[in-house]
C-alpha cells in the first residue's frame, strides 16, 4: 500500500483495502517515502531549496489498518533520511503502537542523485539497520547509559532480488549481502517483483545453498499498461519474458492489456502456490480491482 499524496485521507486507503479483506491477507505492507528536494523562486529572484514529503503517514496508516481490520501492518523502515537516533525513536513509536513487524530497507537515491547518500549520522546499508533493530529486541539502545531497557519484539523482513540488486556486480555477491542481513536478525525475505517464475525458483535454490533458511516470499506485480513493458524494467531492473512482451504489444486497448496482465499473474500465482511458497505478496500500487481479479482465480 502506498500512502496517499499529501491532502488525501485514510478513507482512500480503506477504499483500496475493504474489497480485499475477504481474502484474509496475513499482512499488508505500507511503503515509506523519504523527502524530496524542490526549488522555489523567492521574491529576490533567487531559488531556495526545500525538503518536502509528498506521501507522509506510513505509521498512522499502519495503526489504522491494525485497528480497523486486525491484520498485521508492516511499515517500511528505510536508512535514507534517518539518523540512528531518529531510527531508534521511530522504532519506539512503532513498539508503543503495537506495530511489531517491519521491513528494513536501505531505500533509493533521491531524484536527481546518481547514488544513495545516507544521513551523516545514519545507516549506509540495510544490514546495519537490521542490526540496530535486533539490538533493540535485546533491550540495547544507542545511549549506553540506559541499563535494563525494555526489549522490543520486532519481526524483521528484508528485501531479496531474484535478478540481483542493480548495484551488485553479480548475484553471488548479492546473496552474500542478503545472508548478512539474515544473520543479523532478519526473519523473512520479500522479493522484488519478477515475471519469470524460474528466476524465483533459482533464487530460492541459490539462497538455500548459501545457508539462508528463512521464508522467501515471492513478490508479484500485474501489468496493467502497455508502457510498463519498458518502464518497469527500467525502474526496477527486472527482465520481461518475450511471451509476455509479445502478448502485451498485440493488444489494441487498455482493457486487453489488463486481461493479459491478469492472465500472466494468475499463471505465475498458481505455479508458485503449487510449489508451496509461504504466501504471495502482490504489489497492488493502489489497484485493488486488478489484485482482486487475480486472487479470485487462484483461491
Amino acid at each position: 500500500v502506498l500512502p496517499p499524496l499529501k491532502g488525501g485521507t485514510m478513507q482512500d486507503i480503506f477504499n483500496l483495502l475493504d474489497p480485499l479483506m475477504e481474502y484474509k491477507p496475513p499482512f499488508i505492507d505500507v511503503t515509506y517515502h523519504r523527502e524530496e528536494y524542490i526549488y522555489k523562486q523567492q521574491p529576490s529572484g533567487y531559488y531556495e531549496k526545500f525538503a518536502i514529503r509528498k506521501r507522509p503517514g506510513t505509521v498512522g496508516i499502519c495503526a489504522s489498518i491494525i485497528h480497523r481490520y486486525g491484520v498485521d501492518a508492516v511499515p517500511h523502515l528505510i536508512c535514507g533520511g534517518f539518523s540512528k537516533e531518529e531510527t531508534e525513536n521511530a522504532l519506539i513509536d512503532l513498539h508503543f503502537l503495537g506495530i511489531n513487524n517491519v521491513l528494513a530497507l536501505r531505500g533509493d537515491a533521491r531524484r536527481f542523485e546518481d547514488k544513495f547518500i545516507p544521513d551523516p549520522e545514519g545507516h549506509k546499508y540495510a544490514v546495519d539497520l537490521v542490526k540496530q533493530i535486533t539490538k533493540m529486541n535485546k533491550g540495547i539502545y544507542l545511549d549506553s547509559n540506559i541499563e535494563g531497557g525494555a526489549s522490543t519484539d520486532f519481526c524483521i523482513g528484508v528485501a531479496g532480488y531474484p535478478e540481483k540488486h542493480f548495484e551488485s556486480p553479480n548475484l553471488d555477491l548479492d546473496l552474500n549481502y542478503l545472508k548478512d542481513k539474515v544473520d543479523a536478525g532478519a526473519s523473512y525475505i520479500v522479493t522484488q517483483m519478477f515475471f519469470d517464475n524460474s528466476k524465483y525458483f533459482e533464487f530460492v535454490d541459490a539462497c538455500r545453498s548459501k545457508g539462508i533458511k528463512v521464508p522467501i516470499i515471492p513478490g508479484l506485480k500485474p501489468l496493467t499498461r502497455k508502457y510498463q513493458v519498458n518502464s518497469i524494467p527500467r525502474k526496477f531492473y527486472v527482465n520481461m519474458p518475450d511471451d509476455l512482451i509479445n502478448a502485451v504489444m498485440k493488444t489494441k486497448s487498455k482493457e486487453e492489456v489488463v486481461e493479459v496482465g491478469i492472465e500472466w499473474a494468475v499463471a505465475q500465482s498458481k505455479e508458485l502456490k503449487e510449489a508451496g511458497v509461504p504466501c504471495l505478496h502482490y504489489y497492488t500500487m493502489g489497484d485493488a480491482a486488478t489484485t482482486k481479479k487475480i486472487v479470485d482465480q487462484i483461491i
